[in-house]
């Protein structure tokens, strides 16, 4: 495991995970549970909280299975140097999900009946949401060492708790509004959450500067919104 910890690096990751690349509202990822269970606040911290905890526990778990038994030569010291089971990561990650949000449901429904109850079927479901295995996936993708796995986990599960907190919110004052027939329900929600996404869209760009006293001059740390940059460049090469 790296260890070398770049404090900037790992703030520009953690700030990046919440407001700029949301896992929810720039990926999208997670809608089922967000639209369902963002009715009321009380409830919605409670989901949220739960996949803060579950995202937590299964990045950095997946990423320590992936580096040392997944990848191609991670089994050379048991005399396996050429076996690659990186086939095989999907089918864990869910594996360790699903075995970690277990866990979750179990201590909830000791800890907190009544949460227990208003989750319903929306807690066990933390199993298949898909912002869980999301970040695991961008973890591999982005090849961030163990340090940057955990605070991208814990970055990407405050931003998914606090964009369902905010809808939740939103959603509680807009019962009592004057809101056009067809746009009831599920119609106001989803143009809700558009206007949201586009206003965590406005943190891209955030720079964080860090001035070295011994050499006057600035070491900059920019948060940029790579998943734009990145479909500008496929648009550009089509």
């Amino acid at each position: 495991m790296n260890f070398n910890v770049d404090i900037n690096h790992l703030l520009g990751i953690f700030i990046t995970s919440i407001f700029i690349e949301n896992i929810l509202l720039a990926y999208f990822l997670g809608m089922c549970s967000f639209l369902a269970v963002s009715k009321r606040v009380d409830t919605a911290m409670g989901l949220g909280a739960a996949v803060i905890f579950v995202l937590v526990l299964t990045a950095p778990i997946n990423w320590i299975i992936y580096q040392y038994i997944l990848i191609p030569g991670a089994l050379s010291r048991f005399g396996l140097p050429n076996v690659d089971l990186t086939f095989l990561k999907l089918i864990t990650f869910i594996s360790v999900i699903a075995a970690v949000v277990q866990l979750v449901e179990m201590v909830i429904e000791k800890a907190s009946p009544t949460l227990y109850m208003s989750l319903g079927i929306f807690l066990p479901l933390i199993a298949v949401n898909c912002a869980v295995l999301g970040v695991s996936s961008f973890m591999v993708e982005r090849d961030y060492d163990f340090i940057e796995t955990i605070v991208y986990s814990i970055g990407s599960g405050i931003g998914w708790w606090l964009a369902i907190i905010s809808m939740a919110s939103i959603r509680e004052k807009i019962t009592y509004s004057n809101i056009p027939k067809n746009l009831e329900g599920l119609g106001i929600t989803m143009i809700t959450t558009g206007i949201m996404a586009l206003g965590f869209m406005c943190f891209g760009g955030i720079d964080l500067l860090k001035e070295d006293n011994d050499s006057n001059s600035y070491n900059e740390e920019k948060i940029s919104m790579k998943f734009m940059e990145q479909n500008y460049d496929n648009i550009l090469r089509k």
